[in-house]
């Protein structure tokens, strides 16, 4: 009996291994909706409440297992609703698929109801971008768009006017899935050999290790501890090696540490695994160091640092082949390493009086310090934007047998509860913590009633100073006044009660204390924390000099308008960070 296209697009879907789809059923796209609802028991359809949801949600699906995310939509206004989560899938580079509703095709072209041109709205976002025009080559142009996805590390789009799917197939389709591998290039002898002697001839080798060394974080480590080399994690890489690790400096840029930025300005040696840092202020100035960098995209070599040695190749491969090359340890020199060493231990002891802050409202580090020290060690951390960040950039130690995840380089508000939502539905035994400042959990917050429906014990915590407050320290930093960056206050916790879910509000740390621990006992629903904590400025680990210019314009005219000087942090505070 022939199958429907719409049923035979669902097959190569399970045949991919998908496990869940991220949307909302409606009329342009109820035909492929009603396909998934005769394959329930094979995949899972997740109703969320906001399209922008299901597209963060696949796309931190994605992040977390390497494998495709799929959301789906109706056209028009539900489809646009679902970019934004598809550009922080494209560049956080992770595979995601959307399936868009259309008009029939009887009515393409008519500037007809909810009509809207969805392949050219989504050119930019997608690496595969195609209005389906027939149903016999559907499941070939899905299959199609799966592996490219893969492929390119990107989104694939499908636009199905919904009359094309409820067609007869005229033939039965075998997806690729089970052929399908993705193959690494391979570097020749004479480039492994280069990068060792620049390793070897090194004084001060320092790695900055990015996501691409998801899957090579423990070769990574032991290399860099076998050779004596220091190493900075961008924030997206975060845990990858382990934040422990006894040559780990922390993360750089404005949400790292001191330490991380003293080693970059001094050493001679950039090894950049895996990453595309885009904060080129933040990496040493061109000249004064050189630079072996390895990643699978080959524009990504040279991008932000030029590259004395560039190989586009799997990490793993390479630090295999430079051990197998060498019959001794490339850098046994270990006095870089212990300068920067001495160096992060002068910084935890200053963290580790933050960390132990007793206040009301809540101290943010001592927060997060607790919830560093109660989550068991396979926890998996959704982080929002904003303040989120920061704080848990310098106060979560990461290991690697947790997960991290946070939308890295789009920096959407709004991602942390859908990653949470995904990262509870793949890994169901493992405890979810998202942590949300209240700016970004209200952009999203209708879908706690997700978590609701679909019973996710998950742990949302909302750091709720009624301020936009990373706009607010923004401001500063540019020298502005600050203007409409407070927030409304309510009560999330009766918000997650009027949910189905579980709200507790913390003041203190005893209250959160008390909160987290209860949290982590509930089951079958979820659990938002509404914590009042400080308005405190999470400081850049270095103040560079356009932004201590900035806070002196702020703070002039803050004096001049205000007639009074500015509520700072403490004194000691600006001076570590500036000088």
């Amino acid at each position: 009996m022939a199958q429907k296209a719409s049923e035979q697009l669902v097959d190569v879907l399970i045949d991919w291994h998908i496990k869940h789809v991220y949307g909302l059923p409606g009329d342009s796209i109820d035909t492929t909706v009603d396909a998934l609802r005769k394959k329930q028991d094979q995949i899972d359809f997740v109703q969320v409440r906001h399209e922008e949801v299901a597209s963060l949600a696949a796309a931190a699906e994605a992040k977390l297992t390497g494998k495709l995310g799929v959301c789906l939509s109706i056209g028009g206004p539900g489809a646009i609703h679902m970019l934004n989560g598809l550009y922080d899938a494209k560049m956080d580079h992770v595979p995601v698929l959307a399936l868009l509703g259309q008009v029939d095709t009887q009515f393409l072209n008519e500037a007809y109801f909810q009509e809207v041109n969805t392949p050219e709205l989504f050119s930019d976002v997608a690496v595969y971008n195609k209005l389906i025009t027939a149903s016999d080559n559907l499941a070939e142009i899905v299959d199609e768009a799966i592996r490219t996805a893969y492929e390119k590390h990107g989104v694939a789009v499908l636009t199905l006017p919904d009359n094309l799917p409820e067609q007869k197939a005229a033939s039965s389709y075998t997806s690729s899935a089970n052929t399908f591998q993705l193959t690494a290039p391979q570097v020749d002898d004479e480039r492994i050999k280069a990068a060792a002697k620049l390793i070897r001839e090194s004084k001060k080798p320092l790695a900055l290790v990015g996501l691409g060394a998801k899957n090579a974080g423990s070769q990574v480590g032991n290399f860099l501890k076998r050779n004596q080399i220091p190493f900075i994690s961008t924030l997206p890489a975060k845990g990858i090696i382990g934040d422990s690790h006894p040559n780990s400096l922390g993360n750089v840029g404005k949400l790292g540490t001191k330490p991380a930025y003293e080693a970059m300005q001094n050493t001679d040696l950039l090894i950049m695994l895996g990453t595309n840092y885009p904060y080129k202020a933040y990496l040493p100035k061109p000249g004064t160091a050189k630079s072996l960098q390895v990643n699978l995209d080959p524009a990504a070599i040279g991008k932000r640092y030029p590259a004395d040695v560039g190989l586009v190749a799997d990490i793993k491969d390479v630090l295999h082949r430079l051990d197998l090359a060498e019959t001794t340890v490339l850098h046994p020199d270990d006095s870089f390493l212990k300068a920067c060493q001495e160096n992060v231990a002068n910084w935890n002891r200053w963290m580790a009086g933050k960390r132990e802050l007793d206040t009301t409202p809540l101290a943010p580090e001592a927060l997060f310090n607790e919830i560093n020290e109660t989550a068991p060690l396979n926890t998996i951390y959704s982080i929002d934007v904003g303040t989120a960040t920061s704080w848990s950039a310098r106060f979560l130690n990461v290991s690697p047998s947790q997960k991290f995840i946070l939308s890295a380089y789009l920096g959407t508000m709004g991602c942390a509860l859908p990653g949470a939502i995904a990262a509870k539905l793949n890994y169901p035994d493992r405890p979810v913590i998202s942590v949300n400042g209240d700016g970004a959990f209200a952009m999203v917050m209708q879908d706690f009633i997700t978590a609701v429906k679909y019973k996710l014990p998950l742990i949302n915590i909302v750091l709720n100073n009624s301020k936009l407050a990373f706009i607010e320290y923004e401001q500063q930093a540019a020298g502005q006044l600050n203007y409409q960056i407070d927030l409304q206050d309510m009560d999330y916790a009766k918000f997650a009660d009027a949910a189905g879910g579980v709200g507790i509000t913390a003041k203190t740390p005893e209250e959160f204390n008390q909160a987290l621990n209860r949290a982590y006992r509930v089951q079958n629903m979820p659990v938002l924390i509404n914590a009042y904590v400080r308005d405190d400025a999470p400081l850049p680990g270095k103040i560079v000099g356009e932004e201590a210019k900035g806070y002196m314009k702020f703070g002039s005219q803050y004096l001049k308008e205000e007639k009074k000087i500015p509520e700072l942090p403490p004194l000691k505070d600006i001076m570590r960070q500036f000088f």
